[in-house]
């Protein structure tokens, strides 16, 4: 496979910058986009080859946004994968949340989705060839209670990504879109909304399965295979099973554990 250009969003820690350094152990020129410049720098210099890039931007703006477009038009002249995986972290029942809240991670985790599919999708369908790979959460599919502008957000990108799928499946574009459960991260940094569901949000960190190697080494590995729906957690993938074939057995499991978890148990 010849070398392909990949821009990460998200890429100055976790999920984005594992995803970064397996793409560059491959053989990838990689552009590490972070809202946090110094983050993203830390990242590239990091990673094995050359030909990686830094770049600075905040996903809400869509001028900041265009500008990561022209950067990468001027020094690679186009991208063959895209990685939406920026976002945010918000936690608390509806009756909690405020306009506010919804407003802002609706801006960073649906509509940064939104701003790089139309900047990058062009270039990609002009050439025939590439990846979209978003980044969503377990949260958009399980229909869990108290993380309500963050399940919803990220329902909107499972749903975006299975509309975009369509759409470019005869233009020689992959779509993918990543769905895992908790593990070890640095999201909880930017944490709106209830204090209490973030300490319970942390916990449930602490006590996963997984780790960020092993979820990064299952997206990537699922990636290859261009596959679509990415449960890279260990329970996922039958959760998801249980919600489908039988959703009232999977409502009546999930009450039981919320109530479970309420009682800290």
């Amino acid at each position: 496979m010849s070398q392909r250009r990949v821009l990460i969003t998200g890429a100055g820690s976790g999920l984005g910058q594992a995803l970064a350094m397996r793409y560059a152990r491959a053989g990838d020129r990689v552009a590490c986009v972070d809202i946090d410049a110094a983050r993203a720098e830390l990242t590239r210099a990091a990673l094995p080859g050359s030909g990686h890039l830094a770049l600075a931007a905040n996903v809400a703006s869509d001028e900041a946004l265009e500008q990561v477009h022209e950067s990468i038009a001027r020094e690679w002249g186009g991208l063959d994968v895209l990685v939406n995986n920026a976002g945010m972290a918000t936690g608390g029942a509806m009756v909690e949340t405020t306009m506010a809240e919804w407003r802002t991670v609706l801006d960073v985790n649906v509509l940064s989705v939104v701003r790089g599919c139309r900047l990058f999708l062009p270039g990609m369908i002009a050439a025939g060839r590439g990846h979209v790979v978003n980044t969503a959460s377990f949260a958009g599919l399980a229909g869990a209670p108290s993380i309500m502008s963050y399940g919803v957000s990220k329902a909107a990108v499972v749903a975006l990504s299975e509309q975009l799928r369509t759409e470019v499946h005869d233009k020689g574009i992959t779509v993918s879109v990543l769905c895992p459960a908790f593990f070890r991260t640095n999201l909880l940094e930017s944490w709106q909304g209830n204090p209490k569901l973030k300490d319970f949000a942390r916990r449930m960190m602490d006590t996963s399965p997984d780790t960020l190697d092993s979820v990064a080494d299952n997206v990537f590995a699922a990636l290859g295979r261009g596959e679509f729906l990415v449960l890279p957690t260990k329970r996922e993938p039958m959760r998801w099973r249980l919600k489908r074939w039988l959703p009232e057995t999977y409502f009546r499991q999930l009450l039981k554990m919320v109530k479970s978890r309420a009682a800290g148990h």
